[in-house]
């Protein structure tokens, strides 16, 4: 798998769909998780999953028609993704620490 540099959102999308979740939910655990730094607006929530989707990322589950809101869920490529950018992130963290020491 090629190495990408996801956006602070689409990390934050990914990492939320760990479990089942609708649109409303990603919004409110990415606010939580980031502490209010990170807030997504609908259009950008669902542009990016509509992207995701594209990618293989993510799936919309199959939802019945008394059912209003549509959940996404990760698929093993969007979690192989998300496992690099992790490692990613990791690795300038790491880089970080190596070059200032206990500067921080």
């Amino acid at each position: 798998m090629e190495s990408l540099s996801l956006t602070e959102s689409t990390y934050y999308i990914l990492l939320c769909l760990h479990e089942p979740q609708h649109g409303y939910g990603i919004m409110q655990e990415t606010a939580y998780l980031s502490k209010g730094r990170v807030k997504l607006a609908a259009g950008t929530l669902y542009g990016a999953l509509v992207a995701m989707i594209e990618k293989g990322w993510i799936i919309q589950l199959p939802y019945g028609d008394n059912e209003r809101k549509k959940e996404y869920k990760l698929t093993a490529q969007g979690i192989a993704v998300l496992r690099n950018e992790i490692r990613r992130l990791e690795e300038l963290v790491d880089n970080g620490h190596k070059v200032l020491g206990g500067e921080l």
